[in-house]
């Protein structure tokens, strides 16, 4: 598996996010304090990175990922019912201009947490 040691880092980091915040707060909220918990763990975290996305070698846009991990993985908190294909799809999007070849879905939604993992 991809990035296992990682994946089950983050996974287990925003358990507890969401076991000390409660479902119910906005995406915003699981994604600041899941920033504030790896990096208490010692992972490196970028928020809100900038891509320039080219088409035949122009810019036609910027992306921009929530979160990126070590370097390696896009992570990216959502408040949802369910992922949808279009959650999925975004996230090959995201590491087909990133370059990066995991992406994890985490659905701070129920009491539970979710997740997916998007591979590229």
């Amino acid at each position: 598996m991809l990035h296992r040691e990682l994946s089950e880092a983050i996974i287990g980091a925003a358990m507890k996010v969401l076991n000390t915040l409660k479902p119910g707060l906005s995406e915003k909220a699981y994604e600041n304090a899941l920033v504030i918990e790896l990096r208490k763990r010692g992972h490196r975290v970028e928020q809100q990175r900038r891509y320039d996305v080219r088409y035949d070698g122009e810019l036609v846009d910027t992306l921009v990922p929530d979160m990126i991990v070590d370097e390696l993985v896009v992570v990216d908190p959502k408040v949802v019912e369910d992922f949808t294909p279009t959650h999925v799809a975004q996230m090959i999007g995201y590491l087909a201009i990133t370059q990066l070849r995991l992406a994890l879905l985490l659905n701070f939604k129920h009491a539970d947490l979710r997740w997916k993992r998007v591979v590229r």
